[in-house]
């Protein structure tokens, strides 16, 4: 296909991006116009996606990680025929329920690999794609496994510190199906990219092992020559592509101008004439679809070979299930028959070993959890046995050396997740969840049940001292919507949250796991799942209650030791553990009304009272933290910081005396 056609290709991306950013009277039309060149040869020449086949396995990835120029992605999507994505959609760019968000939202419409926006988090997000490629394609072959991540990554998103763990792991893991195009348009909102970097990114990449080219972003032949250089390397890629922001806009293109308002009329107009482009707002001419049909239809005939493939493939059914939703009914039996044996011998371990016991359980029943940890996997616990390193070498191992890179951790998880075919977790100290907090978010908001193991939860970690202690973290994370966040009591609990956790379909989880030891508290087996109300009645008073005893994790045990306290002075006391606050207030009320009764409440809790609001009510008192912790040996902090079963019952009587 000639150049001239592929210019009118990227000319349809910038009209498209000019008069929507207009009609909407905000957006962003810098960077669409000035990768229009790179996207059109990019889809036209190499990018294998069938929009009818929106979620076939083997797609090539296309990540905006610039996901302030969502434009780009909206026109491509339109224009390769997308059913989702009528011009009506593009008409009403960022408006009240229309699919053409600000930034692209996984899940509002096909071909939206995942939710961009906060910089340096797509790129990151597509090393996790890449990386599940390699690890998918090392279990299944070529035939079923074979394909690319492009990115488009702006000035911002390599600017941002995430974006150096994300470059140093590709690199590291020697990630050659990853191909990233940096919108080199030396343009920040600010004003040049001088004013802020002197960074010499094609030497960072290189110094990571990646592999790295310079070109004009603006010449095809350029662009197509660097793409097929990049797909032929066994490297990460990295091509640098000198754009223009705003390209075509005679009068401001070049300055920051474009990229974060609209051109105005006079300036579309003007555009129009610099790019020989006629035609009136949201006109496409037929021979422009027909061109870009050309690239949808490139990608219909792969995915049809690939469906035939699989269908002759010895291992369909092995692959079918592992890009399929949890085997639920596995994972509840295998847990169930678990928790059973855990009641019976009641050990008493931390709950980051019982983490540990119960991910044996997990791991020898689903075939594809991938295990991981920040540099911290003695401390995590996070690694069973028989599991290997992923590496370079060995892309079929299934425990992630994520290093000493929270952030990404947490990043690449979310990207081999929305890959498909794995179930991630990983590990780190909760104290470092604030690291990892920007890619949670996220898989919050794109509803992927990736795990979080976060240890060492509280006071109870010791010596260390105040930087270690978590003290507002349990609160912040139980601030973000669609995330549980579990803090077991002990093994059982533990056991439930693992289940629950590795169940999920839509929601992910943060399991706050102690240091010390914990007794088992439930030593009576029920077949039902208590962690999955999120709270319940773990002892009941005899008789009336006179105060309800409320804690988590570790103060389960303090409470449970106040109680006792109560009934020797003749107060009645009910003990509800409360482990995920999320899952309790999803109950009904009926329900929650009877687990926390009428009787005044305390809360216990080795952390800030904030989120405890709806749990106690006004006739209440909360035994915790209000500041930071100590370096000293556990069982003095939360004696000095008044933790402690003596001042459970004293707050207790203070509100019935």
């Amino acid at each position: 296909m000639t150049n001239q056609t592929e210019d009118m290709m990227a000319n349809a991306i910038r009209a498209l991006t000019m008069d929507a950013v207009q009609a909407a009277n905000s957006g962003h039309p810098g960077a669409p116009m000035g990768m229009a060149d790179v996207a059109a040869v990019l889809f036209n020449r190499f990018a294998n996606v069938d929009p009818s086949h929106d979620q076939w396995a083997d797609r090539d990835r296309f990540v905006m990680s610039a996901g302030h120029g969502s434009m780009l992605v909206y026109a491509v999507n339109h224009l390769l025929g997308y059913d989702d994505m009528d011009m009506d959609q593009i008409r009403n760019f960022r408006q009240m329920g229309y699919r053409t968000a600000g930034h692209p939202e996984f899940g509002h419409a096909k071909g939206i690999e995942c939710t961009t926006g906060p910089l340096g988090q797509g790129i990151s997000m597509a090393v996790g794609m890449a990386l599940a490629e390699r690890m998918q394609n090392a279990r299944f072959g070529d035939d079923l496994v074979d394909h690319y991540t492009y990115v488009i990554a702006g000035d911002g998103c390599l600017m941002e510190g995430i974006s150096h763990e994300a470059i140093d792991f590709a690199g590291h893991l020697g990630l050659g199906k990853l191909i990233v195009m940096w919108d080199d348009n030396k343009i920040t909102i600010d004003g040049s990219t001088d004013v802020s970097t002197s960074m010499d990114q094609q030497a960072r990449f290189l110094a990571a092992g990646w592999h790295v080219q310079s070109i004009d972003g603006h010449d095809k032949d350029m662009i197509g020559a660097a793409i097929e250089a990049a797909r032929n390397s066994d490297k990460p890629s990295l091509i640098a592509c000198r754009t223009i922001i705003g390209f075509g806009a005679p009068n401001k293109q070049g300055t920051s101008a474009t990229h974060g308002a609209p051109l105005g009329a006079d300036e579309i107009a003007a555009a129009r004439e610099v790019l020989g482009w006629p035609h009136a707002p949201f006109e496409i001419p037929q021979e422009i679809y027909d061109a870009w049909h050309i690239a949808a239809n490139r990608g219909r005939t792969g995915q049809n070979a690939w469906a035939v493939r699989l269908e002759n493939n010895a291992q369909k059914d092995a692959f079918t299930a592992s890009v399929g939703a949890p085997d639920t009914t596995a994972v509840t039996a295998a847990m169930t028959a678990y928790r059973k044996r855990l009641s019976e011998d009641a050990p008493k371990v931390a709950t980051r070993k019982a983490s540990e016991m119960a991910l044996e359980v997990i791991n020898a029943t689903l075939p594809n959890s991938i295990g991981g940890s920040a540099d911290l996997t003695g401390s995590n616990l996070t690694r069973t046995k028989g599991m290997e390193s992923v590496t370079r070498d060995n892309y079929a191992g299934d425990f992630v050396n994520y290093g000493v890179r929270e952030h990404v951790m947490a990043a690449i998880m979310n990207g081999m997740s929305l890959h498909g075919g794995f179930k991630p977790y990983s590990g780190t100290f909760l104290a470092f969840a604030d690291y990892c907090r920007p890619a949670i978010r996220l898989s919050s908001l794109m509803q992927q049940p990736v795990v979080h193991v976060m240890t060492h939860d509280s006071i109870g970690l010791g010596e260390d001292g105040p930087t270690h202690q978590p003290v507002e973290h349990v609160a912040s994370l139980r601030a973000i919507p669609n995330l549980m966040v579990f803090r077991p009591a002990d093994v059982v609990e533990t056991a439930e949250a693992w289940e629950i956790s590795m169940n999920s379909t839509t929601t992910p989880s943060v399991l706050a796991l102690s240091r010390q030891g914990l007794p088992c508290v439930r030593t009576t087996h029920t077949d039902m799942n208590m962690s999955s109300k999120g709270a319940y009645v773990l002892r009941e008073a005899a008789g009336a209650r006179d105060v309800t005893l409320i804690a988590t994790g570790s103060e389960v045990e303090i409470a449970l030791n106040a109680a006792d306290q109560l009934v020797a002075n003749g107060i009645k006391a009910a003990v509800v553990s409360a482990p995920c606050f999320e899952l309790f207030a999803g109950q009904d009320a009926a329900y929650r009304a009877a687990v926390l009764g009428t009787a005044p409440r305390v809360g216990v809790e080795a952390a800030i009272e904030q989120s405890w609001g709806k749990f106690l009510g006004d006739n209440s008192a909360f035994v915790g933290m209000t500041g930071f912790g100590a370096s000293a040996p556990a069982n003095e902090l939360y004696e000095h910081f008044g933790i402690t079963p003596e001042a459970v019952a004293k707050a207790a009587q203070s509100l019935i005396s």
